[in-house]
């Protein structure tokens, strides 16, 4: 650790707040950067920063296993794949993954990482279907990361119009019944988008709405589709596929055509139901498990006051005194405990394989969840006898990885004045440096952030 870093811990070790930001709205501390000493104007920072443009893991013109991602995926399908070889969207994924857990080890902006990946669990896809595998990667790149702190219509907009969104909710199957193809190949409504719009993405079962609906908003959606012929990374809109005549949702009157598909989005994103339930998962993830109802209320009319401005109420979140006054009250998922040991650890990105496997064994394998309400942010979902024997094991193992890392230091680093006096005295007792990475790992705190 150089001088400065380590003024800089002195710094922060010296108020438990320097360390509150590095875990619970960062992803964990590492050796080269150590907690804050001025925790909220650090946070602030992420948030004003230029949005960073990513490029894709692979060379998309000179790599012949990076050729078009929904290309890859259709030549995959019709059993083209030499034998001897991998199918190339297993490939494609595979870099995609390996890029995105590398940049979570090392980046030097983890509030900015902590909400790109908030934002994709709550529109969540899965590469579970195997045509979303070649997809997710672009999906996070394209569509969630360069709209994290502007409007979530913006966002909401991005997310369902990507492929990987129509193509796993199975909007590019669904037809409206009376259109000109409806009516000549007999197919019909896949009112799966239209129903996860409503009760996952937006405005949450409490805003009363019916299937009627859902229904109403499955029709208005027809001709949203994936393009696979000019722009197979792209969508189209096709006429003809268009369920015809006005749709009526919630009493809200659309007409017929491609333009109400985009103001549909717009008017769901205001909705004051949308902005509670957005608030909800917000306080749940940054606050507690049963966030008190006041900080609910200060978030939702935040994003009311703004119309849905993520930037502004991601510096709502920095402002909450509750954010701050209730550490380590989130237990760790899989995916974050991972994360938060290997940066603990000083890992460079050549972990990240190692990262993926952890997770896995873990049970989170973060591009696959099982359900469209992607992964689950409260302790419950994790907590069980299992469970935490391997997280226990795990963290073992990446103790075994990394046993010249002074435990005491990495102590001070990750834990600090947050440390109870038996995990200290664990760690300072331990028989061996790697039994005190481990009982560090796995101590109660390290958990939680």
């Amino acid at each position: 650790m150089s001088h400065t870093a380590r003024q800089v811990l002195a710094a922060g070790a010296m108020t438990p707040e320097g360390h509150i930001a590095a875990l619970r709205f960062g992803l964990g501390p590492r050796p080269d950067s150590p907690p804050p000493g001025a925790p909220r104007a650090w946070l602030l920072a992420q948030i004003e920063a230029p949005a960073e443009v990513v490029d894709p893991p692979l060379d998309w013109e000179q790599d012949p296993t990076a050729a078009d991602a929904l290309a890859i995926n259709l030549l995959d399908r019709r059993n083209q794949v030499p034998p001897g070889q991998r199918p190339r969207g297993a490939v494609l994924y595979d870099a995609e993954i390996r890029s995105y857990l590398g940049r979570l080890l090392t980046t030097t902006m983890p509030f900015r990482e902590r909400l790109v990946g908030f934002w994709a669990n709550h529109l969540s896809v899965s590469a579970r279907d195997s045509g979303v595998l070649p997809l997710v990667g672009d999906y996070l790149r394209t569509a969630i990361r360069p709209h994290v702190f502007g409007p979530f219509g913006t966002l909401l907009k991005a997310a369902i119009r990507h492929p990987a969104m129509l193509t796993y909710l199975n909007q590019d199957s669904s037809v409206g019944p009376d259109s000109t193809l409806g009516r000549r190949s007999r197919r019909g409504l896949n009112e799966n988008l239209g129903r996860e719009l409503l009760e996952l993405h937006t405005l949450s079962p409490a805003a009363g709405y019916t299937q009627a609906d859902v229904t109403e908003f499955a029709r208005l959606l027809t001709g949203l589709t994936v393009e696979r012929i000019r722009d197979p990374r792209g969508t189209i809109f096709r006429p003809d596929s268009h369920q015809p005549g006005e749709k009526t949702i919630m009493g809200k009157v659309f007409p017929p055509g491609e333009a109400s598909i985009d103001a549909s989005l717009d008017w769901l994103a205001i909705h004051p139901a949308t902005h509670r339930h957005l608030a909800l998962k917000l306080a749940r993830h940054f606050v507690a498990d049963a966030p008190p109802p006041a900080v609910v209320d200060r978030l939702a009319g935040v994003l009311h006051d703004t119309g849905g401005d993520l930037g502004a109420v991601a510096r709502e979140l920095v402002a909450l005194p509750e954010a701050w006054s209730t550490p380590l009250s989130k237990l760790r998922s899989p995916h974050d405990l991972v994360v938060a040991a290997l940066r603990a650890m000083g890992a460079g990105p050549e972990m990240a394989q190692l990262a993926g496997s952890a997770e896995f064994a873990l049970g989170q394998q973060i591009w696959f969840p099982v359900a469209p309400n992607g992964w689950p942010d409260v302790a419950a979902a994790w907590i069980h006898p299992e469970g935490m024997l391997l997280r226990l094991d795990r963290m073992h193992a990446v103790s075994g990885r990394f046993m010249r890392r002074d435990a005491k230091e990495a102590l001070e680093l990750t834990l600090g004045p947050l440390a109870s006096d038996a995990t200290r005295e664990a760690v300072l007792r331990a028989g061996s440096n790697r039994e005190a990475l481990t009982l560090l790992l796995g101590s109660p705190e390290f958990q939680r952030r």
